[in-house]
């Protein structure tokens, strides 16, 4: 299981790495491809998947996955063709932009899944309607935004010299450098449980070297870039900040996805990913962190 764990996590950095240095409808595609993977397994979680029907379970844990597709997450799939072709269609122009796409995506989406409960009714329950909800905008529009923060600086021709190029890299440092990072030093001095319950391994100290060293490892990045990126000083401590709180968000994602998981009481989200399971079991901390420094390098760095 280590090989095939380490073989495929391997994979994954290569292709991640490719998708990221090409950006534009390269990488926009990539993560439509990923957010249909990741809204399935999570409908596929919650109620929306259709395991409830007139408030009682149709399914157990291990069958979900095997079921057609609910009328709920039809909605959710067409919400998906919907929000990534806009963002085809448009590409990053403005924050004004991407905001006006989203919001008439999410309000399209709302209106779908509330038809559906009322035409259909009384076939689904509210906490259906409301987890479909949730399922859009956590996988789909929140991994949107790797492909929102690489594209920051593109201007309205399109030019190829943008920020995000540099930006993007630090969803991987904050997320992945804090997976890293919080595992070494909570092996080494971890004693105080951070979270009993939900993951017994993590530590609070754990938790505090993982921010110190995705701040760190930004810190050494900004460095790093600081001539490329035209800057001083400030892009370091700019880099390390949001390192610092990308890594702090990331480890909120890990728990969140996890919650959700015993909830619904599954081991992985799916087996995607050979030793690794779902999409949602390797991009939880990903999908929370990049929205995040997405609106830090926004506001910061603009």
């Amino acid at each position: 299981m280590f090989w095939v764990r380490l073989r495929s996590g391997i994979i994954l950095i290569i292709l991640a790495f490719i998708a990221m240095f090409m950006g534009g409808r390269i990488l926009l595609t990539v993560m439509f491809l990923l957010s249909v993977a990741a809204f399935r397994e999570l409908t596929g979680a919650s109620d929306a998947g259709g395991r409830k029907e007139n408030g009682k379970e149709k399914t157990d844990a291990a069958s979900r996955r095997k079921r057609g597709l609910s009328g709920l997450e039809k909605v959710g799939f067409a919400g998906i063709i919907l929000y990534y072709g806009l963002l085809f269609a448009t590409g990053q122009r403005s924050f004004d932009a991407v905001q006006t796409g989203m919001l008439f995506s999410l309000v399209c989406v709302f209106m779908g899944c509330m038809f559906v409960y009322v035409f259909a009714f009384p076939k689904y329950q509210s906490s259906q309607v409301m987890a479909a909800f949730f399922s859009f905008f956590y996988g789909p529009v929140c991994l949107s935004f790797i492909y929102l923060t690489r594209e920051l600086g593109r201007g309205q021709a399109g030019e190829r010299n943008v920020i995000g190029v540099y930006i993007v890299w630090l969803i991987l440092i904050s997320s992945w450098g804090c997976d890293t990072c919080a595992y070494c030093v909570g092996m080494l001095i971890g004693k105080h449980k951070m979270s009993p319950i939900l993951s017994p391994k993590k530590s609070v100290e754990g938790a505090v070297g993982g921010v110190l060293g995705s701040a760190a490892l930004g810190a050494l990045y900004g460095y790093a870039m600081r001539e490329k990126l035209h800057g001083d000083g400030k892009v370091i401590l700019f880099f390390a900040l949001i390192c610092g709180v990308g890594a702090l968000i990331s480890m909120v994602g890990d728990l969140a996805a996890s919650a959700v998981k015993r909830n619904a009481d599954l081991k992985d989200y799916g087996n995607l990913i050979p030793g690794h399971g779902g999409i949602m079991d390797r991009f939880d901390s990903v999908i929370f962190t990049a929205p995040v420094i997405y609106f830090m390098a926004e506001f910061l760095l603009s």
